[in-house]
């Protein structure tokens, strides 16, 4: 009997063993590529946003950007443009966190700066802002479609209590978020 390292494998056998690292190597490369796709994918509907303002009592959200807000949501938008927020947040204010109190088809009130969802009180607003400067206050009436009255906890939160604000409509929102910590 001729001992093993001197054993000579038929031609055929040779080729088909040296064909399973490429074939590997394929393989892997296939993989790596998908699993890239699928991180990339993810990562452009997700992210995780760190929270600098008190109106909110979270300092981490993880936001969704494939989430369809719904009442009683953390949502993430960008403010409408105006020259109050201009000088309270600067030319390129960073996105606001707000909760949805009212949807499409909910009917806004107010009554002394008090405002009323479907006839349940959800925020007062203040007559000036933090710098002194007058606040008008925002939209009445029924929500239109695709946009909703946002507010906060917050007594100084800035929300759809104030015009400069008003109903945020999807175009505005980033994502729904939800508290991380």
């Amino acid at each position: 009997m001729a001992p093993v390292d001197t054993l000579r494998l038929p031609s055929w056998i040779g080729r088909q063993v040296a064909r399973v690292p490429r074939l590997a190597l394929f393989v892997g490369v296939g993989a790596g590529a998908l699993a890239l796709a699928a991180t990339s994918r993810f990562a452009e509907n997700h992210a995780l946003m760190i929270n600098a303002s008190p109106s909110l009592p979270y300092w981490a959200i993880w936001l969704d950007r494939t989430d369809t807000p719904a009442r009683g949501d953390l949502i993430v938008f960008m403010p409408p443009r105006s020259d109050l927020v201009t000088r309270h947040f600067g030319a390129k204010p960073q996105p606001f966190g707000k909760r949805v109190l009212g949807v499409a088809g909910d009917r806004v009130t107010e009554k002394d700066r008090a405002f009323f969802v479907n006839g349940v009180a959800v925020a007062r607003a203040k007559a000036a802002s933090r710098l002194g400067e007058p606040l008008p206050l925002g939209p009445t009436g029924t929500i239109p479609k695709d946009c909703y009255f946002v507010g906060s906890e917050h007594k100084d939160g800035f929300d759809s209590r104030y015009a400069a604000i008003g109903w945020i409509c999807r175009s505005q929102v980033i994502g729904v978020g939800r508290p991380v910590l």
